[in-house]
């Protein structure tokens, strides 16, 4: 199944004109169902393309005033429980309202289960109220065995159970589940008014009804990719290469000796993070040195898949291809003064931003949500624009984010947010990071 993007009107470099437009995204959803890991996606990859969006979690809310709540806090018949949580419901749905007015948002996302065809039909009185369309996206999972992966979770970093046995979490938030489908009312024929995305067993079938725009395409385009299956992301950057040692931008250099080191290395390295059994898939960008830094990794006994991506090749430096960062300053002193005062959004004479470089990763970030283990050999401009995505790093600071060569980075996404690992090979290598304002010469 796809969506027709061809009607999208851009800013000119990319960015969509939806100034007009203010949607709230309503999840729908038993617990374990993936909704806050679905919710915290959503976020990061419109902020990822400039739209300023924003989670609403209910579960914050109600938090403030019952901060442990067991399982017969969220049964049918605790009438003292029922009338907390849809206090916390008014105020997530008040301050996301106050957000949109105040703070000129474009997307928010109500994180909670939104259960019941009642509470459905009240969050989107209240947005029509404001002009704001909903979106409900409903993830229905039968699966037991995704299910039991993200009870394993949540009885670890949600909030509700900080602090607890885990054994006894998972005991009660089982005992939650059970309270919530003893209620629970699916989106079906007599809400076929509202605007919806129904995701069955993790995206393998996908139901759509009443998408009315370019951004409302847009959001249930991503949808349509995710899925909510445990895996990781390994970056890394290329090897130490022959233009690092002579502090040059661009090009497609050889490694050097030592990074010929971290490409024999870099199979151990991602051993010693890789769980049993667990298949992996490398790739990398077109240019020789990420191609020579992952080639020990292709050949190891784990027998990886190997793909090649031309979208990530290092950020396009055009005129200034090939020069050190003195000769930049020497030759066009007014682009080495623009590009620090806005690096995001400077493009080289001939070449490409930061921004551009994110448009280009933009199907790389598709398929990378539509695959399971992947390692990712690339440069130091494409891993910060892949790093911020997951991070949730503002546009404008990830152009400056100092990614070390010689380092694997394991990204793990979680509901509540992404893990980091950092695994460092002991192998010197030059420092290619320039801070903002410093002389022109790497660090």
């Amino acid at each position: 199944m796809s969506v027709d993007l061809s009607h999208i009107k851009t800013n000119g470099i990319g960015v969509p004109q939806v100034e007009d437009t203010r949607i709230c995204v309503v999840m729908v959803g038993l617990p374990a169902r993936g909704k806050s890991l679905i919710a915290g996606k959503v976020v990061r990859y419109l902020a990822w393309l400039s739209i300023h969006a924003k989670t609403f979690n209910v579960g914050s809310y109600r938090r403030a005033d019952t901060p442990s709540p067991t399982a017969d806090f969220f049964s049918k018949g605790n009438k003292e429980g029922e009338k907390m949580r849809q206090a916390a419901a008014e105020a997530a749905v008040s301050d996301m309202l106050r957000w949109f007015r105040k703070d000129k948002g474009i997307v928010a996302v109500l994180d909670a289960t939104n259960s019941s065809k009642a509470r459905r039909r009240w969050v989107a009185e209240r947005c029509r109220e404001q002009d704001i369309h909903t979106i409900y996206v409903e993830s229905k999972c039968d699966n037991e065995e995704i299910i039991m992966a993200n009870i394993l979770e949540v009885k670890t970093t949600s909030p509700d159970y900080k602090g607890q046995d885990p054994e006894a979490a998972a005991l009660d938030f089982r005992n939650r589940i059970k309270n919530y489908e003893n209620v629970y009312e699916t989106i079906d024929e007599d809400e076929k008014d509202l605007t919806y995305v129904k995701l069955i067993d993790v995206g393998s079938q996908v139901i759509i009804n009443q998408i009315q725009d370019y951004l409302q395409s847009r959001v249930v385009y991503y949808l349509m990719n995710l899925h909510i299956r445990p895996r990781s992301i390994w970056l890394s950057r290329h090897g130490e290469s022959e233009f690092n040692l002579d502090g040059r931008i661009g090009g497609d250099a050889l490694l050097s000796e030592r990074g010929e080191l971290y490409a024999r290395k870099l199979p151990e390295l991602v051993a010693s993070s890789v769980k049993d059994g667990q298949k992996l898939t490398i790739w990398t960008s077109t240019l020789k040195r990420t191609i020579a830094t992952a080639r020990f990794l292709a050949a190891s006994s784990k027998g990886y898949d190997k793909l090649e991506w031309k979208a990530l090749d290092e950020l396009d430096s055009g005129v200034c291809d090939g020069l050190t960062y003195q000769e930049i300053a020497d030759q066009y002193p007014e682009d080495f003064k623009a590009r620090d005062d806005d690096k995001y959004n400077y493009r080289y004479r001939g070449g490409e931003s930061y921004r551009d470089v994110v448009i280009r990763l933009e199907p790389i970030i598709m398929e990378l949500e539509r695959s399971e283990n992947i390692i990712i050999v690339t440069h130091q401009a494409v891993l910060r624009c892949i790093y911020a995505y997951y991070m949730n790093v503002p546009q404008e600071q990830s152009p400056w984010m100092e990614v070390p060569l010689h380092t694997l980075i394991k990204l793990t996404p979680r509901a509540y947010g992404t893990e980091e690992q950092r695994f460092k090979a002991n192998i010197p290598a030059v420092s290619t990071f320039r801070s903002k304002g410093s002389t022109a010469k790497h660090q």
